[in-house]
C-alpha cells in the first residue's frame, strides 16, 4: 500500500466560539505558550516526511499565510488552497478534488494532537486506505460519536442527545483518507445546519469500505474550541515544563517557586513572587510587588505593574496591567490597557459553575472558577469590575466605576448612565 505524502489543514473557519478572539485573529492563530496553535499542528507534521502540506483557508487568510510563509516555507513544501465558502468541513475537502490524487492525512486546524498519535495513523495506514482516530471523552454529547465494532467504524452520530450515546468514543478530527472519499461527499446533500458534513460522507465510506478506527488516550488530543479551552491548552503545555529556563533579568528579593519560563530581556522586580508552573514571554516588565500565581501565561512586551496578581491566566503581546489589578482564570488580549483597581471576578456568589454565551447561546462551561475573555484593544477605566464569563469585544472603552454584566460588543464605549448602571454606545475608530 502507498505510503501516505500528502497532509491536508483545515483552517478556514470563523472560530466563532472562541470570539472575542478571532474577531481580530484568526483560530489557527491563536496562541498557546506565546506559539500560534497552528505552528503546533504543522511542527507534528515535519515530524514524518510528508512530500507536500496542503492549508486550506478562508477566513482572515492572509495572516494565517503571512505566518506559514514567514516560519515555515522553507522547511516544506506548502500549498494554499481557499474555500470560497465556508459550509462545513466536507465542503472544504471537496475543494480538494482535483488538487488531491492520493491518499491524504487530514488534520482539523483546532486540534492539537501528540507526535504519536500521528505516528499511530500512519502506521496503521500500511494496512488499511481509511483511518480515523477516536479518543474517549466525558461529554460525548459535545461532539460527533464514534459506533465502532470490532475496531470499524459502523457510523459517526453529529452531537447525539446527553445520555443517548452509542459510545464514549468521539471523533478527533484526524484522519487518513483515500480519493474514494470525493466520490462519496458529492452523494450526500447538506446537513440541518446547511453544511456539507465531512462524517456524513465518512459514515456512507463506511458502509462500503473498511474505515479502522484508532482509540488514542484523552492526554494525547485536544480540541481548541470554546473560549475557555484557550486556559485549558496553555494549562496542558505548562505540565509539560521540565525546568526553569530564566533569560531575563531578576532582581533582589524576587522569589521564583515551580518551574518558569523567563524571556529575553524581560525583568521581573523586586517584592515579586511568582510561583510555575508559569510562562513569562519576552521584553516584558513584571512587578515591583507583583503576585504571578500558577498556569500564566504572559505574552511579549507584556506590563504587570506594582501590586497586581495574575493567577491562572492568558495575557497576550503589549497588554499593560499596569497597578493595583487582579486577573483570574482570564484570557486578556493583545494591547489592551487596565485602568487601576480593574477586576476580573472568577466565582460566582452562589458557587455555581459559570456560564458563557457562545454563539447566541447560554453555555454552562463547566467550570467553578472561570473569569473575563477581552479582546484585543480594549481600554478600561480606573475600578472597572468585570463579572464571571463575560466577553468583551475588540476595540472597546469601558469608562471608570462600572461593573460589567454582560457581554460588550466591539467598537463600543460603555459609559455611566442616569437610568441604569450604564449604557453602550458605538465607537468609531
Amino acid at each position: 500500500m502507498n505510503e501516505v505524502k500528502t497532509a491536508v489543514i483545515l483552517a478556514a473557519g470563523k472560530g466563532e466560539r472562541l470570539q472575542p478572539f478571532t474577531y481580530t485573529k484568526p483560530k489557527p492563530l491563536i496562541p498557546i505558550l506565546n506559539k500560534p496553535f497552528i505552528s503546533y499542528i504543522l511542527n507534528t507534521l515535519l515530524a514524518y516526511d510528508f512530500r507536500k502540506i496542503i492549508v486550506v483557508v478562508n477566513y482572515l487568510k492572509e495572516k494565517i499565510i503571512d505566518h506559514i510563509n514567514r516560519n515555515y516555507g522553507s522547511k516544506v513544501n506548502i500549498e494554499f488552497i481557499y474555500q470560497e465558502k465556508t459550509l462545513g468541513t466536507g465542503h472544504a475537502v471537496k475543494t480538494l478534488k482535483n488538487i488531491v490524487n492520493e491518499r491524504f492525512l487530514l488534520v482539523y486546524g483546532d486540534v492539537y494532537v501528540e507526535r504519536k498519535v500521528v505516528k499511530k495513523i500512519l502506521a496503521e495506514a500500511e494496512s488499511f486506505e481509511n483511518v480515523l482516530i477516536g479518543v474517549p471523552v466525558n461529554n460525548p454529547w459535545d461532539y460527533g460519536v464514534l459506533i465502532v465494532k470490532n475496531g470499524f467504524l459502523e457510523g459517526i452520530v453529529e452531537k447525539p442527545e446527553q445520555g443517548k450515546e452509542p459510545s464514549n468514543i468521539i471523533n478527533a478530527g484526524i484522519y487518513v483518507l483515500d480519493t474514494e472519499i470525493f466520490d462519496y461527499l458529492e452523494k450526500i446533500g447538506t446537513s440541518p445546519r446547511g453544511e456539507i458534513e465531512l462524517t456524513d460522507a465518512i459514515t456512507k465510506l463506511a458502509k462500503r469500505s473498511k474505515v479502522k478506527v484508532v482509540t488514542v488516550n484523552s492526554n494525547e488530543w485536544f480540541e481548541l474550541g470554546k473560549v475557555w479551552d484557550i486556559l485549558e491548552l496553555n494549562r496542558v503545555m505548562l505540565e509539560k515544563i521540565g525546568k526553569t529556563k530564566i533569560k531575563g533579568i531578576i532582581e533582589e528579593n524576587v522569589s521564583v517557586k515551580g518551574h518558569v519560563i523567563v524571556g529575553k530581556n524581560t525583568i521581573i522586580k523586586s517584592g515579586t513572587y511568582i510561583e510555575g508552573p508559569v510562562f513569562i514571554g519576552e521584553n516584558c516588565v513584571i512587578g515591583p510587588n507583583s503576585y504571578i500565581r500558577p498556569y500564566t501565561v504572559l505574552g511579549n512586551h507584556v506590563k504587570i505593574g506594582a501590586s497586581c496578581e495574575i493567577k491562572a491566566s492568558v495575557i497576550m503581546d503589549h497588554t499593560h496591567i499596569p497597578h493595583l489589578n487582579y486577573v483570574g482564570d482570564s484570557v486578556i488580549g493583545e494591547h489592551v490597557n487596565f485602568g487601576a483597581g480593574t477586576i476580573t471576578a472568577n466565582l460566582r456568589l452562589n458557587d455555581k459553575t459559570v456560564k458563557v454565551t457562545l454563539k447566541g447561546k447560554r453555555i454552562n462551561s463547566g467550570r467553578r472558577k472561570l473569569g473575563a475573555f477581552i479582546g484585543d484593544h480594549v481600554r478600561t477605566g480606573i475600578n472597572v469590575s468585570l463579572m464571571p464569563g463575560v466577553k468583551i469585544g475588540p476595540y472597546v472603552w469601558i469608562a471608570p466605576g462600572l461593573v460589567i454584566y454582560e457581554d460588550i460588543p466591539p467598537y463600543s464605549f460603555v459609559k455611566q448612565s442616569n437610568k441604569r448602571n450604564y449604557i453602550i454606545e458605538r465607537l468609531t475608530i
